[in-house]
């Protein structure tokens, strides 16, 4: 029987955390946060579709998708990061979609891991019916001290992406387990692990 969880969690949660720990158990990550990096590549129809609606002013000289001046924009402009997750959201549901069919095929029985940072956003419906729905907390102070010192952005600029993104009471109405992250690795992984063998243990006992 497949088993799949849709993990979700703010940014700088310590979502990837789990992930990468959930991966080393043995479960098929498919990563939103890949898909959406790879289908604004140069070429991609996404790409021109974002260029259209934002102009060349979010590419770089050698026409790559400029990272950091679409984010300086849809970070302080709800409209705009409205417009571009209305983009963006359909396409990479769609690549996800096919993804965790191709791990279904090649497992039947495997455990599926659909790591979506904006899942709240996105909406959770019928395309990914989940098992389970995995969130993984911290408080705002922490999720910006991270920011802040492990991707150097200000304070101000951390704020910012935090406040583009749904709120922490959102994300915790649609969790069926929370990661508390706010303590250190070790004890974040000991959570994980934990998770892992209630997993195996619903999986034998619906097997």
């Amino acid at each position: 029987m497949v088993y799949l969880i849709g993990l979700t969690g703010g940014i700088a949660s310590g979502k990837s955390v789990v992930a990468s720990r959930l991966a080393e158990h043995g479960a098929i990550v498919v990563d939103a946060d890949k898909i959406s990096r790879e289908i604004v590549r140069s070429g991609e129809p996404t790409l021109d579709r974002i260029i259209n609606a934002f102009g060349n002013s979010i590419l770089t000289e050698s026409g790559e998708l400029d990272r950091a001046a679409l984010g300086k924009v849809i970070f302080e402009d709800p409209a705009k990061r409205l417009l571009l997750n209305s983009i963006m959201h359909p396409e990479v549901k769609s690549q996800a979609q096919r993804q965790i069919s191709v791990a279904l095929e090649s497992d039947p029985n495997a455990v599926i891991v659909y790591d979506v940072p904006l899942l709240v956003e996105a909406g959770v419906d019928s395309d990914h019916p989940f098992d389970l729905i995995v969130v993984v907390d911290a408080s705002e102070d922490v999720r910006i001290n991270r920011l802040v010192t492990l991707r150097g952005l200000s304070r101000h600029e951390a704020q910012a992406r935090l406040q583009s993104q749904a709120s922490e009471t959102a994300r915790l109405e649609i969790a069926d387990v929370v990661i508390d992250s706010n303590g250190t690795l070790g004890e974040t992984v000991e959570q994980v692990d934990a998770l892992w063998d209630e997993i195996l243990e619903t999986k034998r006992a619906n097997d």
